[in-house]
């Protein structure tokens, strides 16, 4: 259990409605700083007051774009609402998730769904490479996911109409113009390293994303005590 002091400075910090709205709002997509002022109706100094507290209390980081370098991304650090009753809103349904090339992250997130949810998942790349890279095959193979029959393939605008559509790769996100109902989960790209644990690493972030929008509060408790 988190010391006193630190719990009442993470409550302090959300008891102020704006801030407990951007939270709740990071708990299920990275956001970059402009997408969070229009979505909360901010300017932007207010949005940076705000996201200053967040910092200090230790309930955010921001990290640059490994697309345009130039961009930065707001997310919730992991386990920071440990002692806290925020709640994301569970997604259910068909799902897409898409990458540039469709060859490791996006692959592995469809699989991961289909597995954990039971729902139908597909993904797609908005310039697929030739194959699947075989450090994910693998990877998937390691955690029991079966995807050796998996082939890159475009974005089709069909793909739209899923009930849960997800960006995983920056560069992907920044190329399109994702709908208010996307969600995006910056994911370094596992390639750029090419070592197992870099895809392990992408497979166990995803694997706690879908976790964490898919299943009501009480199931995911349950299953982290398994």
């Amino acid at each position: 259990m988190t010391d006193i002091p630190v719990r009442a400075a993470l409550h302090a910090a959300l008891g102020e409605p704006v801030r407990l709205a951007i939270v709740e709002d990071l708990a299920t997509s990275d956001r970059a700083p402009m997408d969070l002022a229009t979505r909360h109706g901010l300017p932007g100094n207010l949005l940076a007051h705000h996201l200053d507290v967040l910092e200090r209390v230790g309930l955010i980081e921001r990290h640059v774009s490994a697309g345009d370098r130039r961009r930065r991304y707001i997310r919730l650090r992991h386990g920071a609402l440990r002692d806290l009753a925020v709640v994301s809103r569970p997604r259910a349904g068909r799902a897409l998730f898409i990458c540039t090339h469709n060859s490791a992250r996006s692959q592995l997130a469809a699989a991961l769904w289909r597995e954990r949810t039971g729902e139908p998942a597909d993904s797609a790349g908005t310039h697929p490479a030739s194959q699947v890279h075989p450090g994910a095959v693998a990877a998937a193979k390691r955690a029991g996911i079966d995807i050796t029959g998996a082939r890159p393939r475009p974005l089709a605008p069909a793909d739209a109409r899923a009930d849960v559509v997800v960006t995983v790769c920056d560069r992907a996100h920044e190329e399109l113009d994702p709908a208010p109902q996307w969600l995006h989960w910056s994911i370094p790209d596992p390639v750029d390293l090419g070592r197992a644990r870099a895809f392990d690493a992408a497979l166990a972030e995803l694997d706690r994303r879908i976790t964490a929008i898919s299943l009501p509060e009480p199931a995911r408790l349950d299953r982290g005590r398994r």
